[in-house]
Formats: C-alpha cells, sequence, structure tokens
C-alpha cells in the first residue's frame, strides 16, 4: 500500500521555477571581502554608510556591482536608440503602394480587352498621383483596380494601418489580426467599445469589480498581463499609450502628418481612430503622471512600425527607470526596490543574478551585525565589523611576514608558557600540545554530519586543534600614532589606521594578558578606542605633540607595575606642541627648544621605567632622521623607517620582537 502510495507521489510530483522569495539553495554571499572594502574606506574618512553604498557600486573582485548594471542599462539604452528610426510603418506603406501601383501597370500594359480610353484614363490617374503616400492612399480609395494582386497589396495598407495602430495600444495585436477577417475586426471594435464605457464609467466612480470580471471573460484573450482590476488595466494601457505618444512627440512633423492621414484609411473606416482617441483622452485623464510629453532622438538604420515602436520606448522608460533604481541616489533608496523584472526583461538572467546577489548581499551586511544604525541614525561598524576586519588585517600582516622571514608569531600566542584555555586548529609546523576533547569532539561532528554510521572514530588532520598558551611576561604596550596634518597630506592617514586595529587585533586575540593603549597625538594628544581611532577624520590643525603623548603612556606604564612597558611611535615630523603646566597647549614652528627638551625629559621617563622603545619615522627627512636617532640613543631604542605599505609590519613585528626581549624583527638600527 505504501509503495502504491509513493510511485502514485512521484508521478504527481511537478518542478518549476521557485517563486517563494530568496532562493533557498543560493549559495551564502561572502562578507569578508565587502568587510574589509568598507572598513577600508572608514579608515579613509568615509562614513559607514557611504561606504557601504560605494561597495555596492564597484562590486568585489568575483563580483559585479551597481555600477556595471549601471553601464549595461546605458549600452541597452544606447543601442535602441542608435539602431533605430521612426519610419518602419511609412516604409512598409511606400513599399506595398510601389508593389499595388508596378501590378497595376502591368496589368494595364497586358490586358488587350481594355478599352484604350479607359487604359488612358486608369495610366493618367496613377501618372497623377501626389507624392505623399497618405495623399495617394486617399486618393487611391475610389481607384477601380483592373489588377488582382494591385487590389491585394492595396487592401493590405489598410489592413497593415490597423493592425499598428491597434499594436500601439495593445501589445501583440499586430501579429494577433494577421489575415483578420470581418468578424475579427468586428470582435476588436466591440472590444474598444465595452473597454471605453468600462473606463468611463471608472473615471465617474459608477464601474463595479463585476463589470470588470464581465468585460476580462469576454475580451480577455487582448490582454495577456492578466489584470485582476481595472487599476491595473488602466496601469497597462496607460504605460503603452503614453509611449506611443512619446514615440509621436519623437518624429517629425512630416512623419506625424503622413501617419494621421494615413490611420484615417485604417481598416477602411475613420471609426477605429474615433475610438483610440477616446481611449487616449480617458487615459491621460487618469493617469497625469505618466510620461506623454518627452522625445528621443532616434536616426538608425532600422525602421520601426508603430506597434514595435511603441514597444522601444516603453523599454527605454523601463531602462530610466532602472537607471534611477541603481542610483541610489534619491531620499529613502533601497536596493529591495529594484525591479527585478524589468531588469530581466532588459539585460537578462546573469544580470538579474548579479542584482539579486548584491540584494543579498546588502541585506547580509545589515543583518551581520557589523553595521549598526545609531541613536542618531547613522550607520556605524560594530565591534564585530572591527574584529573582522583587524582579522583580516593581521592575516596580510602575517603573509608580509612569512614572506619575509619565516616567522609564525601572529597565529600563536606564545611559544611556551601556561596553558590560555583557548585553541585553535592546528597548522604546519606546531609544536603546542594537542586538546584532545576539541579534536575527538570535531570528528565525531564531521562523521554525523557526513552520515556515517558504524564502531570508532577516525580523525583527520582538518579535526586537530592545538593548545594556545600565554607567554608568560605580559606586556604593557602604548602605541603612539601622529594624526597631524602632515599624516594625512603624506597619504599616511590609512596605514596608520591599519596597523593600529592589526596591532590591536593581535593583542586581543593572541595576548589577551597584555594591555594596549592607542594615544593619538596631533596638536594635543588622547587616548582612543580602536573605534574612533578607525573613524577618525583627517585632521587639519597643525602641530605635532608628542610630549602630551609620552605623558598620556608614561600614565598607562605605571597602571601596571610588574608589566613589561613597550613604547610604540609612529610618527612624520619633529615636536611642534607641547602641554603647558596650566594644560594649555603651546605650538610653535620651527621647533621650540622647550617643545624639544619637555619631549626628551618626557622620553627620558619612559627610559627609567624600563620602556623597550621603537621609533617608526615616516618620509626622508633628514633633519626628523637626525631628531628620531638623537631620541632614541637617548633611552637606548630602536629606529625603523617603513615605507607606507609596511607600516603595520613594522609595528607587529617590533611588538612581537620587544616581548621576546630582542630587536624588532625587520633589521632595525638600534640607537648609540
Amino acid at each position: 500500500m505504501a509503495s502504491r502510495q509513493n510511485r502514485r507521489l512521484t508521478r504527481d510530483a511537478r518542478y518549476g521555477k521557485y517563486e517563494g522569495g530568496p532562493d533557498p539553495l543560493a549559495p551564502p554571499v561572502d562578507l569578508a571581502e565587502a568587510l574589509d572594502a568598507i572598513g577600508e574606506d572608514v579608515m579613509g574618512g568615509t562614513s559607514p554608510e557611504r561606504a557601504l553604498r560605494e561597495f555596492l557600486r564597484r562590486g568585489g573582485q568575483t563580483q559585479r556591482g551597481l555600477d556595471d548594471l549601471m553601464r549595461r542599462v546605458a549600452e541597452r539604452r544606447r543601442e535602441l536608440t542608435s539602431r533605430n528610426n521612426l519610419d518602419g510603418t511609412l516604409q512598409q506603406v511606400r513599399e506595398l503602394l510601389d508593389q499595388a501601383l508596378l501590378a497595376e501597370r502591368g496589368e494595364l500594359a497586358r490586358n488587350v480587352e481594355l478599352d484604350d480610353g479607359d487604359r488612358a484614363l486608369a495610366e493618367l490617374q496613377l501618372d497623377s498621383l501626389p507624392p505623399s503616400p497618405a495623399s495617394a492612399v486617399q486618393e487611391l480609395n475610389d481607384y477601380d483596380w483592373t489588377s488582382p494582386t494591385a487590389r491585394q497589396k492595396y487592401d493590405e495598407i489598410k489592413d497593415l494601418l490597423g493592425r499598428e495602430v491597434l499594436d500601439q495600444r495593445f501589445a501583440g495585436m499586430k501579429q494577433a489580426l494577421e489575415n483578420a477577417s470581418d468578424e475579427d475586426r468586428a470582435a476588436v471594435s466591440a472590444m474598444m467599445r465595452d473597454l471605453n464605457q468600462l473606463l468611463d464609467d471608472h473615471r465617474r466612480g459608477t464601474d463595479t469589480q463585476e463589470q470588470f470580471d464581465a468585460f476580462t471573460a469576454q475580451h480577455g484573450q487582448y490582454f495577456p498581463s492578466g489584470p485582476q482590476n481595472v487599476e491595473e488595466l488602466l496601469d497597462d494601457l496607460a504605460a503603452r499609450a503614453a509611449a506611443a505618444q512619446r514615440m509621436r512627440n519623437s518624429m517629425t512633423q512630416e512623419q506625424r502628418d503622413e501617419l494621421d492621414a494615413l490611420a484615417q484609411q485604417a481598416f477602411g473606416s475613420p471609426d477605429l481612430m474615433g475610438q483610440l482617441g477616446q481611449l487616449d483622452d480617458t487615459l491621460r485623464a487618469l493617469r497625469p503622471g505618466e510620461d506623454w510629453g518627452s522625445s528621443e532622438r532616434m536616426d538608425g538604420e532600422q525602421g520601426l512600425g508603430l506597434g514595435d515602436g511603441t514597444g522601444v520606448f516603453q523599454d527605454i522608460a523601463d531602462l530610466d527607470a532602472l537607471a534611477e533604481q541603481l542610483a541610489q541616489s534619491g531620499p529613502g533608496s533601497d536596493l529591495a526596490d529594484l525591479d527585478l523584472d524589468a531588469l530581466q526583461r532588459q539585460l537578462g538572467d546573469e544580470a538579474t543574478v548579479d542584482a539579486r546577489t548584491l540584494q543579498r548581499l546588502e541585506q547580509a551586511l545589515r543583518n551581520s551585525g557589523a553595521v549598526q544604525r545609531g541613536t542618531d541614525g547613522h550607520l556605524r561598524l560594530t565591534p564585530k565589523a572591527m574584529r573582522q576586519l583587524g582579522k583580516s588585517l593581521l592575516r596580510d600582516v602575517a603573509e608580509r611576514m612569512s614572506g619575509r622571514q619565516g616567522a609564525r608569531d601572529l597565529r600563536r600566542a606564545g611559544a611556551s608558557g601556561e596553558p590560555s584555555g583557548a585553541t585553535r586548529p592546528w597548522a604546519f609546523g606546531d609544536t603546542e600540545p594537542w586538546d584532545l576533547p576539541r579534536s575527538i569532539t570535531n570528528a565525531l561532528v564531521r562523521t554525523a554530519a557526513d552520515g556515517r554510521t558504524g564502531p570508532g572514530v577516525r580523525l583527520t588532520i582538518d579535526d586537530v586543534e592545538v593548545q594556545e598558551t600565554e607567554a608568560r611576561t605580559q606586556a604593557c604596550v602604548a602605541l603612539l600614532v601622529d594624526t597631524s596634518f602632515s599624516m594625512a597630506m603624506e597619504d599616511r592617514w590609512i596605514p596608520m589606521k591599519r596597523t593600529a586595529l592589526a596591532l590591536h587585533t593581535l593583542v586581543s586575540t593572541r595576548f589577551r594578558g597584555d594591555d594596549l593603549q592607542l594615544i593619538a597625538f596631533g596638536r594635543e594628544a588622547e587616548v582612543m578606542d580602536v573605534e574612533r581611532l578607525v573613524g577618525l577624520d583627517a585632521q587639519w590643525d597643525k602641530g605635532t605633540n608628542l610630549h602630551h603623548a609620552l605623558l598620556l603612556a608614561n600614565r598607562h606604564f605605571r597602571k601596571h607595575p610588574t608589566a613589561q612597558p613597550v613604547l610604540l611611535v609612529v610618527t612624520d615630523g619633529e615636536p611642534t606642541s607641547h602641554l603647558e603646566p596650566n594644560g594649555q597647549v603651546w605650538f610653535g614652528y620651527p621647533p621650540d627648544p622647550v617643545t624639544i627638551a619637555l619631549t626628551v625629559r618626557e622620553l627620558e621617563n619612559a627610559g627609567r621605567l624600563g620602556a623597550q622603545t621603537t621609533f617608526f619615522r615616516l618620509g626622508d627627512d633628514p633633519g626628523l632622521a637626525r631628531f628620531i636617532d638623537a631620541m632614541a640613543r637617548r633611552v637606548d631604542g630602536s629606529v625603523v623607517a617603513p615605507e607606507n605599505d609596511d607600516l603595520g609590519v613594522a609595528v607587529v613585528g617590533s611588538y612581537l620582537g620587544s616581548r621576546r626581549g630582542g630587536a624588532s624583527l625587520f633589521g632595525d638600527d638600534r640607537a648609540g
């Protein structure tokens, strides 16, 4: 019984396109690259909100952004306007008219039974036709054709015009009415009367849903989009009619006059144009917000008929709306509002996938806890985002260090010592003891996830975790970073922030017993948490108050008397300001002897506290080099002169070297 039910369920199973919202089988978006890029922009002074928008605009290494979609939209629009012209229907009329006249002249010449007087009169009538196709068609309305082929071609003109003017308002009507009978035309005429009545009632507010349902039951084949009420019907009809009007606006006056005259010949009766005119008036009244007045320059080689041309103008309207949505420049702009159906129609599946991925990425960033909106309404990077960005920067520093010296300190909490209680995945070269409970648990979870059963547990190298150890010596670290005017001017602002965040991440994740204080010094100095420093805008006040920064660093060292003091100073200029006894900041350039003396005294105080000092000199100024070397010699410190991109590697390497009680890892010059 159960097997029969299963077979019946299998036979009844049907598969189709998933339409239940976001694709549950879509791969998760990668937030790491986005957070890195956003963090870089934030460190450069960009707000998190703008940085998020900028990443979505630029895209990543594997993900195309909004700019690429906008480029494709612009290219598609340019293709439509440069490839086409609006003379298609007139060209078809001219061709049919020429074919009719050629067939008629041939019949007049061949027909020996025709009276010579009648032949001469007919030829005179044909020879005197006006050059205007519309006028010629009108004059031939009462002409007695002798050629059946010519009569057929002439009738095709009126049939073509009727189908074209209907196709302007009802997409697909041109094809639907090809070779139409009188009965088909009568059905269209009846639909037009009922439609105008329905819309007229709606304008007066007397229509009902039952009236609409009756209308669609009788004439629904003319509306393939399947509107569910009068408002939806109005939206479809008005969008098409407005596109037709924009096409008309784009024509020359001569083209408009010709088509207006020809349209009166549609289906051999002016009734159709009267009904369409009434429809247009109603649509304009009910949908005044549609674009009825704009135009386009269309000077390509491919002629567009009235119906196809209207479709092109609808496509252009779609593309303009997509460009506005992709720009995300208006108040309240949201990627969730992007019209994916229109994007798929205009650019295809690939563009739709890109847009949907960007939507998911934006939502994932907002839901990940990486950004949050503060009480002032602005987005901010959260501590979680800072940790993620710091790990990325630290990873970059580790790769640079490994490439230069094979160093592995960045992924070790200490070469020896007591277990810290934390574990990490084993990596090649690790000598720390295995954490057996964690390793076996990993193997059990993996085995269960793979659906394997049976006795025993098989370990793989990916299951193994090792115990992290705390170094026995605790360090008290002060990182002093120059935030003066020159740091921003010489493009050292972002490297400085990257360095501070990388070191902060290293200390907080690998050397948890150490105490790091970040001190920013410009005209005056200030202790800052890493979030504030990363978001700090470039400072344009002149002044380098190393004296104040050293005062704060020494206060930090004195709070940790049992720890090893480590002083790291990043600067690109000599001290030009100091703190007066009354707390006021004094500034003078060139450096005043009093400023130099106070700075040197406070540096020597740090030396007496036992601080291992390293200066990171940015720039090639000889005067600065002599001053920094002299400062370092006073406290038996080191001097490193890294390039901007190597600053993080140099600072982290110096910190790790100080924990081992030796010099920096990068060949620092020991002053002395």
